[in-house]
């Protein structure tokens, strides 16, 4: 058991209850014995008791905790499907999730932010939230010029809370750990903790989304509402009507799906290209499907800034690990210190280990589906084995921190949705280095 300090009173969580490793199977094991159930249903159960205790953790926490969810929601596909249901419908909890201010508290922020006029601004202001999102809320509003807006309010002591929440989190990250035991906490973590200071600021939030709204403003297949006013703790957008990502997910057309897909991933290798920015918060929360078929994309808090596009070192990397050139690879890997110094990896050793992560950029079309995530995750993780050594052998440099969050994140997308994009084709028009 861990204590997880909270407002001075304390939550216990059992960590031997959780349904991966020794004491999950254990603890299942002696279940079936006592109660006469199969391991099965009680390994079920286990499940859908620490979804819930992830699930009560993370809210409660709120701010820096709901970031973490979301951030960690997109790694749901690497769920093994037995186990799946509760964590999924616990985590996309988070993408949405939080207790509303209340109304005299928004009042009074949208004075100390737009000024105490700013109802002239207004034809009209919902007062109860519309939604949440990880440090504020968004409510629905008319612009003075009737268009419908999107008014996005963020908590009065957001930013302390924010560090809070991530101190207390890197305490019992053992907890999410066992969530998806391939996926490194820690890292995350850290990488949530020096992005943050970025998102407190709605100003520097509104300039991204403006010059995504620019890049994209003709684009037939995905577009960003605009920015019509922000400050530094408010930010006014046209309102747009969709179905959630999440929404899809759970239940959308094959080919919803693929289409879905498709936009995802030319969103993602395009916008360095178009924007200067990478979109750096992929999670179901952030994307509607309008109407029309587009894809909407929304929360631009988190961005890498790249004015000069994808790293070229990337695409080559890539290029050499799809043709089998491992000697090459093996090379480039050393000299951009992709390898520990000291480590004794051979060419074939590095192949083996990178050529099923790039599968899907062997052939025109790749299913991206929950078991090939799992496969990977379980390649990847197994303790012991070549895979996993090879894998402790290598580095990821800090400047490729991020692009490796955000393409797994999307990846992990993808497999959520179980469809076939053209994820070849699209990587070989925007990424440098890659088609050459």
């Amino acid at each position: 058991m861990t204590d997880i300090p909270r407002g001075g009173a304390h939550r216990t969580v059992r960590l031997a209850s959780l349904p991966f490793g020794a004491a999950g199977r254990f603890a299942a094991g002696w279940g079936k014995r006592l109660s006469g159930r199969t391991s099965e249903e009680i390994s079920a159960e286990f499940s859908a008791r620490t979804a819930e205790q992830v699930f009560a953790v993370l809210g409660e926490l709120k701010g820096g905790a709901m970031k973490f969810g979301q951030a960690l929601s997109v790694y749901e596909a690497a769920i093994p499907d037995e186990f799946v249901a509760p964590y999924r419908e616990a985590l996309t909890k988070l993408q949405s999730a939080a207790p509303p201010m209340a109304p005299s508290t928004v009042r009074r922020v949208l004075d100390e932010q737009l000024g105490s006029t700013w109802r002239r601004r207004f034809a009209e202001f919902a007062e109860q939230p519309a939604a949440a999102a990880s440090i504020g809320q968004v409510h629905h509003a008319v612009w003075h010029d009737g268009r419908e807006i999107a008014v996005k309010v963020q908590y009065p002591g957001a930013d302390e809370a924010l560090r809070s929440d991530l101190r207390q989190l890197q305490r019992f990250s053992r907890l999410f750990q066992a969530i998806v035991p391939g996926l490194e906490v820690k890292p995350l973590l850290a990488e949530l903790r020096d992005r943050m200071e970025e998102e407190l600021d709605y100003r520097d939030e509104a300039d991204n989304q403006r010059a995504f709204a620019a890049a994209f403003a003709d684009d037939p297949d995905i577009t960003v509402p605009r920015v019509l006013a922000s400050a530094p703790k408010v930010m006014v957008t046209e309102w747009v009507t969709g179905t959630p990502l999440s929404a899809i997910i759970r239940g959308g057309s094959q080919p919803e799906r693929d289409e879905i897909a498709r936009q995802l991933t030319e969103l993602h290798f395009s916008a360095p290209a178009r924007a200067g920015l990478l979109h750096a918060d992929p999670h179901p929360g952030n994307f509607l499907r309008l109407a029309d078929g587009r894809l909407c994309v929304i929360d631009f808090g988190a961005v890498a800034r790249m004015p000069d596009g994808l790293p070229r070192t990337l695409g080559v990397l890539t290029r050499l690990a799809v043709e089998g050139r491992s000697g090459e690879l093996l090379e480039l890997l050393r000299d951009e210190h992709f390898v520990r110094s000291g480590s004794e990896l051979g060419a074939a050793e590095v192949q083996a280990y990178l050529a099923p992560l790039v599968e899907p950029l062997r052939v025109e079309r790749f299913h991206f589906s929950r078991d090939w995530m799992l496969s990977q995750a379980e390649r990847i993780g197994e303790f012991g084995s070549a895979d996993f050594d090879t894998g402790r052998a290598l580095n990821l440099p800090p400047q490729y921190l991020l692009i490796h969050r955000v393409t797994s994140g999307s990846m992990g997308i993808l497999c959520q949705l179980d469809a076939e994009a053209p994820f070849r084709a699209i990587a070989a028009r925007w990424q440098p280095g890659f088609a050459d």
